[in-house]
Order: structure tokens, then C-alpha cells, then sequence
């Protein structure tokens, strides 16, 4: 069976409650004082089974003191029932209500004049007119104007069959978003405890079901779920649906919270959005202006930072600005939502979300910023997949980022990253996904650095790993750096070895003087065998002066690299001959010292023929090349 939400939208006292009962037979008006006042002051709701589509109607407030109320229901709405009162035609409310469901998307529904029988056909007439002139131009231009009465019962029959021709008319809703149910109601149930209702948006909700409450990211459990006031197993995209959550309190609990899969989804402060000004507003939206924003069942108060380059959007155009939120709230590329003044509280905007992780754009900034939200308002999602990662510049985008910002499911995630991969546009470094240009530009620094540090140290092996990563990639996240350079060494152009990269044309050119003190040092040290002199001792005896200690270090370096000498500890070197030499023993000695394979310092100092000075230190080395194991006061040789 097919649901839809009916909302319906008008003046005060035009009979939208009293439209509600008279179709379903339930009283929307729920709260005592609106029973006692005789006016509706938030949201209620009834439901109505017409057979092949149950209709879940969200009745809102008319006094423009309860706008606020109002919006917090219209946001899901499949199916918009203008009223307007036969008795009094269009009035203020009438017409921002309206606004509000135009600026917010609706695209389907009909206008109902109520209260027919207290008024003769000549007026009813000219109500029909003033109707059709208010929707001209609309989404209801074409709309059926059906005339009822709630206390004879005169139209609702009519009015049912234009419900249901015009539910056939509306699309089903994707399945290609995360679930999501902004909430416009809490409160708790005795036996039952935390119970939340809003219009299930997207996706579905199940009992047992791992969600989360945003903004504030608390973990909670589906206990159950009603939709229309009959418990289900699971409720589905387009139902008004409660939901009894356990892990929460329900102090805990306020309008404007978005339920949503753990993880999926996040919460912003700022966000880039094209804005429509409506004709009426009574002044243009200019950067600096406080307003209220309205998204979902939320709303927060905010600085708005005009993007275009007038500074301004005048009443009955649009353009880009950006919101910067006083609180967090959830909004997702695409989301509509409504703009009113912060005080006198109307409405005069309406907008797309088109970026809701914005960056604040400066200066210069502003004009790239709205060539790229500008192609963001576009149809093709694999383009806006490619813009997001673009945007994301040297950090990149993970696919959860991705879902974060439009909401997609991960699988229809993977499937238009794989979309925009076919077009070359982004690159998947290991998990996170960059722009073509971005990792191309990547490759070309990575190796101009390298170029450079060949220039500067000729006699190097190559570039520190960690310093080339902390010096190109310290905005990058962690996988970027190791995939660019898998990449650049995998088509010949780098190549890296353990904590060094070099260019693969990279080679050490030694001068005749270079060979003689790198020969000088390699005999030096393997003459010496274990008890190696010190780097200083070293220099002194190859003759370097101490001015030129910096150069001695650079070939003694070479040495390193070649594996010629070991570092032991500190600037303690070793041949490595005479290291693997002392190995050798060492495994001889154990496997004669069977099963125990124990030595102890004193018995290392004479197989190794050294003092203790060196005996510690060698033995330290040797434990962290696995050589040993420390056993107390002792070491146990490892086969």
C-alpha cells in the first residue's frame, strides 16, 4: 500500500481541523488548551485508508505565532491541501504557507475551500477566483479547487477522489538515501518510556534497529515502531512513524533531532546554499543579516554571508550565499529549507543546501567557491561526486564523507564513485578519494622534492620517507601518501627502500677524493672489529678537519647505506662483518648450550672479546635484531 503525507496549510480558523476530523474521524487537536482556545497551535495528526493509499495527514497551526510549529511539519509533505475559507478568502497566512510549501518543493496538490455552506455561489465564486489567481504560475496551477463543508459533509466524497488521483500522481520515494526521520515530537509513554514521531524521509526503521540521535551523536535502540497508531515491524520512507527508543531519556529529547544509522550522518554549522528571496520579502538578504533557518523539524538562528558579487539577493531572485549557524544541525546536499527574518519573525527565503561541510570563503576564495556550488546544483551525480572531491583538495573524501553529504547509501555511493572513476576524474588512493588533478599534482611535487634534495645531497642514498610525507603531505590523510608513491615507483619513477625514497635515475657520483675517505672509513672500522672508535675518533684518524666534519658524516653515510657499517647505538658503528661474525658465534654457543641457550654478560664479554663498554650496547643491538632475548640478568640466544 502505497502512503503519502498530507499536509494541510492556511489561515487561522479556515476550518483545516475541522477538515481533518470531518475525513478521518480524528481529532488533530490534541493538546487541552488548543481544545480549550478553539485553535490549533502544533502540528496534529490523523490518517485516512482510501483503499490502495493510506494518507497521513499533518494538520498545521494557522496563527502566524506558530509558524515556527508549522514548519517544523512541513517538511515532508507528498501532497499539499491549500485551505482557504469561503467566507473569507485569501488572507495573510493563506499566502506564507503557501510560500513556505513552493519554497520548500512540494509539487503536488489541491486547494480546498472550506466552510461552503455559509456562503451563497456568488461568493463562492469569487473565492475560486481569488484561489486560482493566488496559485497562478504554481505547482497548483493546474490543481483541482474542490468546495466542502466539514459540518455537512457537502465534498468530502469529491474531495477523497481528488486525494487519491492525486496520490497516483506522486513518484515513490528513492531508496537510494540513508534512513532518516527528523523529529517533530517527543514525549514518553508509560511502560513504554522514550517515543519519538516524524516523517520517516528516507529509508526504513525496524525494532532492534542501532541508531543514532543527532546532533548530539547519542546511541540509542529501537524498542518499537507504530505508524498511525498501529505497532508494525517496520516502517518504510513517506509513513508518519513513532519509534520507542531505549539508551535515551526523554529530557533528553527535543524537536529538531534527526534519527539516523549510527555513523551515517553528521551535523554542521556551516553550509552553502542557493537561496530564493520571495518577491514579497520587504528588504534583500544581505551578508551579515541574522535570520532563522528552518531545515527538517530544526531551527537555528544564523549569519548569512551573501556570494554573490552584488553582496546582496534582492526580493524575487536568488543566488548563492552561505549560512553560518549559531547550533549544529543535520543537513544533507539537496535539503530544502526555509528562511524567515530574525525578528519580525516572517518568512522571506527559501534554499537548496548544495555544500553542508562549507569551509568559510575569503577574499578570493568567493569566486572559485561559486563555480564549483554552481556546478554542484546540477543533475549528474557522478559530476557532483568528482566536485565534492575536488573541493576536498589535498585531504580528500572518504566514502562515509561522501554519504555524510548527500545522504546516498553506500552502495549507491560506490556505484557513481565508480561512475566518476570511469570518467577520470577522481582517483581511489587506498580508500580515500581524490581528484585526478590533485593526485597527478601530487606525483609532479613529490618528484620536483626529490629532484631537489638530489641536488642538495649528492652523496645521499635518497630522502627520508617520514620527511618527505611531513613535508608535501601533512594535509593529506595517512593512505594518500603511501598510495602516490606505490604509484610513482610502480611506473619506474621512484624507488623506495625501507626508510628511503630516491628518484629511480638517482646515482651517487663520488669524486676520487670521496672514494679514498669512503675506502679510508670502511677499512678503518673493519680493522677495528667490535670496539669501533667513534664517529669524532673516526674523522680524526681519516684526517677530516673539523670544518669539514659535516662532509665526513655524508660519506660515512654512504657506508651506512651500503650496509658496510651497522649502527649500534647512538654514533656507536660496527662493521657489519664483524657483527654477523659475532652472530655466527653466538649461534654456536647456543646450540651447544642446549636446551637453556642462556649466556650471561660476562661470558658475552670474552666469546665476543670486548669490554663491558661496548659489551651492553652490543648486546642491546642484539635484541632488537632478535639475535637475543633478555631473560633477567641474562640473555637467551634465539635459534
Amino acid at each position: 500500500m502505497q502512503s503519502l503525507i498530507v499536509g494541510t496549510a492556511g489561515h487561522i480558523d479556515h476550518g483545516k481541523s475541522a477538515l481533518v476530523r470531518a475525513l478521518t474521524g480524528t481529532d488533530p487537536d490534541r493538546l487541552p488548551e488548543e481544545k480549550r482556545r478553539g485553535i490549533t497551535i502544533d502540528l496534529g495528526f490523523a490518517d485516512l485508508d482510501l483503499g490502495d493509499v493510506r494518507l497521513g495527514f499533518v494538520d498545521v497551526p494557522g496563527h502566524e505565532r506558530f509558524v515556527k510549529n508549522m514548519l517544523a511539519g512541513a517538511h515532508g509533505i507528498d501532497v499539499l491541501a491549500l485551505v482557504i475559507a469561503a467566507d473569507e478568502g485569501v488572507m495573510p497566512q493563506t499566502r506564507e504557507h503557501f510560500d513556505i510549501c513552493r519554497l520548500l518543493g512540494v509539487q503536488h496538490g489541491l486547494v480546498v475551500i472550506t466552510k461552503k455552506d455559509l456562503v451563497d455561489d456568488e461568493m463562492l465564486s469569487l473565492v475560486e477566483s481569488e484561489a486560482q489567481e493566488l496559485v497562478s504560475g504554481s505547482f497548483l496551477r493546474d490543481a483541482p479547487i474542490v468546495a466542502v463543508s466539514a459540518r455537512t459533509g457537502v465534498g468530502l466524497d469529491q474531495l477523497k477522489t481528488a486525494l487519491k488521483e492525486i496520490a497516483g500522481q506522486v513518484p515513490p520515494r528513492s531508496t537510494d538515501y540513508v534512513t532518516r526521520l527528523p523529529v517533530d515530537r517527543a514525549f514518553s509513554m508509560k511502560g513504554f518510556g522514550a517515543v519519538v514521531t516524524g516523517t520517516l524521509v528516507s529509508g526504513e526503521i525496524a525494532e532492534g534497529d542501532e541508531l543514532e540521535l543527532l546532533p548530539r551523536g547519542m546511541s540509542v535502540r529501537v524498542r518499537g515502531t507504530q505508524v498511525h497508531g498501529h505497532a508494525v515491524p517496520k516502517a518504510i520512507a513517506g509513513q508518519r512513524t513513532a519509534v520507542n527508543l531505549a539508551g535515551v531519556e526523554v529530557s533528553q529529547l527535543e524537536r529538531g533531532m534527526v534519527l539516523a544509522p549510527a555513523g551515517r550522518l553528521r551535523p554542521t554549522q556551516i553550509l552553502d546554499a542557493w537561496i530564493d528571496v520571495l518577491p514579497g520579502a520587504p528588504r534583500a538578504l544581505r551578508s551579515r543579516a541574522r535570520v532563522r533557518v528552518h531545515v527538517g523539524a530544526a531551527e537555528v538562528l544564523g549569519r548569512v554571508r551573501v556570494l554573490e558579487t552584488a553582496g546582496e539577493i534582492p526580493p524575487g531572485k536568488a543566488g548563492l550565499a552561505q549560512l553560518r549557524l549559531e547550533a549544529p544541525l543535520v543537513a544533507l546536499h539537496g535539503d530544502r529549507f526555509i528562511i524567515r527574518s530574525y525578528s519580525p519573525a516572517v518568512t522571506i527565503a527559501g534554499g537548496i543546501v548544495v555544500d553542508p561541510f562549507a569551509n568559510k570563503h575569503r577574499g578570493k576564495e568567493v569566486e572559485q567557491a561559486r563555480a564549483r556550488l554552481l556546478t554542484l546544483t546540477g543533475t549528474d551525480r557522478a559530476t557532483k561526486f568528482a566536485t565534492f572531491t575536488q573541493a576536498a583538495e589535498a585531504r580528500g573524501l572518504r566514502l562515509t564523507d561522501i554519504v555524510a553529504k548527500t545522504g546516498w547509501t553506500p552502495k549507491v555511493s560506490l556505484a557513481i564513485a565508480a561512475q566518476a572513476q570511469a570518467k577520470a576524474s577522481i582517483i581511489d588512493a587506498g580508500g580515500v578519494l581524490l581528484s585526478a588533478s590533485r593526485f597527478n599534482q601530487f606525483r609532479r611535487v613529490v618528484s620536483e622534492e626529490l629532484e631537489q634534495h638530489h641536488k642538495r645531497e649528492p652523496l645521499a642514498r635518497g630522502m627520508l620517507r617520514e620527511t618527505l610525507r611531513e613535508k608535501l603531505f601533512v594535509h593529506s590523510q595517512p593512505e594518500v601518501f603511501g598510495f602516490v608513491i606505490s604509484s610513482l615507483e610502480k611506473d619506474g619513477v621512484v624507488v623506495a627502500e625501507k626508510d628511503l625514497i630516491r628518484l629511480a635515475k638517482h646515482s651517487i657520483d663520488l669524486s676520487a677524493e670521496d672514494a679514498r675517505l669512503r675506502d679510508l672509513l670502511a677499512q678503518m672500522y673493519e680493522k677495528a672489529g667490535l670496539e669501533a672508535p667513534s664517529i669524532d675518533e673516526a674523522m680524526t684518524r681519516a684526517g677530516v678537519a673539523p670544518a669539514q666534519k659535516a662532509y665526513g658524516r655524508r660519506i660515512l653515510q654512504l657506508l651506512i647505506d651500503s650496509r658496510r657499517i651497522v649502527r649500534v647505538q647512538g654514533d656507536m658503528f660496527v662493521s657489519a662483518q664483524a657483527i654477523q661474525k659475532l652472530v655466527d658465534k653466538l649461534r654456536e654457543f647456543g646450540s651447544a648450550h642446549q636446551p637453556d641457550r642462556l649466556i650471561d654478560v660476562a661470558t658475552f664479554k670474552d666469546l665476543a672479546g670486548v669490554s663491558r663498554k661496548y659489551a651492553i650496547p652490543l648486546l642491546e643491538h642484539l635484541d632488537r635484531e632478535r639475535v637475543t632475548r633478555r631473560a633477567g640478568d641474562k640473555r637467551v640466544i634465539l635459534p
